[in-house]
């Protein structure tokens, strides 16, 4: 008989993971509040947005390898053909963000493309140059770290989270208090030192475990194939691709907005507070994918522990987005001017929604990924950012809204659709799995 999954045990595995989601959460307000403290505070935070945005769409495809390494790898020959078309993926982002890089490109993106202003567009520059160790880094680690969830080892990955931080803040710090450079170049500087020292740490931890990989189990017909893996996993890309490329296109249409500098300059701080939650919902992907047993055993508790973490981000949400407590956030912590502060307070009240719907579609995600039917995925997300580009298409072009307002209205719809439209997909996977 397998040993029951309590929601101790759940909470155990599940604890460590979202630890680093967490203190992943904390980096965002963290710099953005250095940013907001230095010279010309919403210039820099409005590049260092644009700036993120560009790398984040760039890391896109390999966001999803820590759900694919934690599903695939089974054994040495499994493990060697997935960590293959891992590096093949990050030589090529790398070689996309050296492009991007390139002036005539980046002007055509940033200025021709976005309308972004000239001041603005060359701290974005730079800042995206600083981040172009950004994707390759990204995709080694997510890699090695889904080795580590699969065999039990959540906690070297939160350890791993704490040396990336403690990267951050050295470096955020000692380029804060001992030189001149712009506030981008403090942010980016010390995310791409986070992410390569983490990297580093990550492939360490995971020594141990890459000797007891077992290579028995396998013959020509259960071998995993790069054919195999291709058609797991590009839907995957496809799905971190359309929505994480959806931020460039929110930016555009912010940027065409009412009141768009400001718009700009809120919108990273607002994600960072939102983030906060929305990882914990993040984290609950892997822990599905993990835990769900060879023929679904585990499924109810799982789904029941989704349904409570569901319903404490929503309430945590709420109370913060409702109360005093946003005030102290955007003018204490996250050191925006008074005018920001008002400004970032609607938005914000909008954008609490979209931490439940997160915990929820990470279950949903997790039941298909461990299916292996991950089209509906990518489906899902294509609708989420459909719904996302009409509101805000419609929005600024008809009315004047401030941009931000737009955009946390747009996500909030999209992913509620996204959401429906799994149900199906789901409820599917759930009675073919047992």
């Amino acid at each position: 008989m397998p040993e029951e999954l309590t929601y101790k045990k759940i909470f155990y595995f599940w604890m460590p993971l979202a630890a680093t989601w967490l203190m992943m959460s904390v980096e965002g307000p963290f710099l953005t509040a250095i940013i907001a403290r230095l010279a010309e505070p919403k210039f820099n935070l409005a590049a260092y947005g644009v700036a993120f945005s560009f790398a984040l769409i760039i890391e896109a495809p390999v966001i999803m390898m820590l759900s694919a390494s934690t599903a695939l790898v089974k054994n040495y020959h499994s493990f060697t053909k997935l960590k293959n078309f891992v590096y093949s993926l990050n030589l090529l982002l790398t070689v996309l963000i050296l492009i991007a890089v390139i002036p005539p490109v980046f002007n055509f993106l940033a200025i021709d493309l976005i309308g972004l202003p000239p001041n603005v567009a060359h701290l974005t520059h730079i800042g995206l140059f600083i981040l172009m160790p950004w994707p390759g880094a990204i995709g080694y680690r997510r890699f090695y770290q889904g080795i580590l969830i699969k065999y039990n080892k959540t906690k070297r990955v939160a350890y791993g989270t704490v040396i990336r931080l403690i990267a951050m803040s050295i470096t955020a710090l000692i380029l804060y208090f001992f030189t001149e450079v712009h506030g981008v170049i403090v942010g980016t500087a010390s995310l791409s030192a986070g992410v390569i020292a983490e990297a580093v740490s990550t492939k360490f931890m995971t020594a141990s475990i890459l000797k007891k990989i077992p290579v028995e189990g396998q013959s020509v017909e259960t071998d995993l194939t790069y054919k195999e893996i291709f058609n797991f996993y590009y839907p995957l890309a496809l799905t971190a691709l359309i929505s994480l490329g959806v931020h460039p296109i929110v930016t555009f249409f912010i940027g065409k907005s009412y009141m768009a500098i400001e718009s700009l300059a809120v919108l990273p701080v607002l994600n960072s507070l939102v983030f906060i939650f929305r990882s914990l919902g993040l984290s609950y992907q892997e822990v599905g994918i993990a835990l769900m047993g060879e023929k679904m055993e585990n499924y109810k508790s799982l789904r029941n522990f989704a349904i409570g973490g569901g319903a404490f981000v929503f309430v945590g949400m709420m109370l913060i987005a409702n109360t005093p407590a946003a005030d102290f956030w955007f003018r204490s912590i996250s050191g925006l001017t008074n005018e920001l502060a008002e400004f970032a307070s609607l938005p914000l009240r909008i954008y609490a929604f979209i931490p439940v719907l997160t915990f929820y579609i990470s279950f949903q995600r997790a039941i298909l990924v461990y299916a292996r039917k991950t089209q509906p995925i990518t489906f899902a997300t294509t609708i989420e950012v459909g719904v996302i580009i009409l509101i805000l298409f419609v929005v600024t072009k008809n009315w004047q809204i401030a941009g931000v307002i737009a955009a946390t209205i747009g996500f909030v719809f999209g992913r509620t659709a996204a959401n429906l439209y799994l149900i199906s997909p789901f409820r599917k996977a759930v009675t073919l799995g047992k």
